[in-house]
């Protein structure tokens, strides 16, 4: 499967899909669309990772500065994670755990919930 990153609004939410392989190669794509995203006005994203099947240190490093990013702007961020249940998935969560960097997202479920106002994220 080919790295694709693809934008749509919800709402006061641009929410970016992406999928395939997140790594040295590929993180420098998401990291300019997440700065185009920002630049564009927009200070609620959502970043819907639920189709990415790895994730190396490159692309959590990405995904820790659009944190940093949205949070300078007084933005907000939320993350979809792959499912649990996926088989590919639980490679991104164990990235995650080992890192010791889920605790740094709001993550939800899916789009709808992470769009909608006053819903909890999962815990960490």
């Amino acid at each position: 499967m080919a790295f694709k990153v693809t934008g749509v609004e919800r709402g006061e939410w641009a929410v970016l899909h992406v999928s395939g392989e997140l790594d040295l190669v590929t993180s420098p794509v998401l990291r300019q669309r997440v700065h185009d995203v920002v630049a564009e006005g927009h200070h609620g994203l959502v970043l819907d990772l639920s189709e990415v099947f790895f994730c190396d240190s490159s692309g959590v490093g990405v995904l820790i500065a659009a944190r940093r990013l949205i949070r300078s702007c007084r933005g907000r961020l939320r993350l979809i994670l792959p499912s649990m249940g996926a088989a590919d998935a639980s490679h991104v969560n164990r990235v995650f755990a080992a890192l010791g960097v889920r605790r740094l997202f709001d993550v939800y479920p899916d789009i709808d919930t992470a769009v909608s106002e006053g819903t909890e994220p999962l815990s960490a």
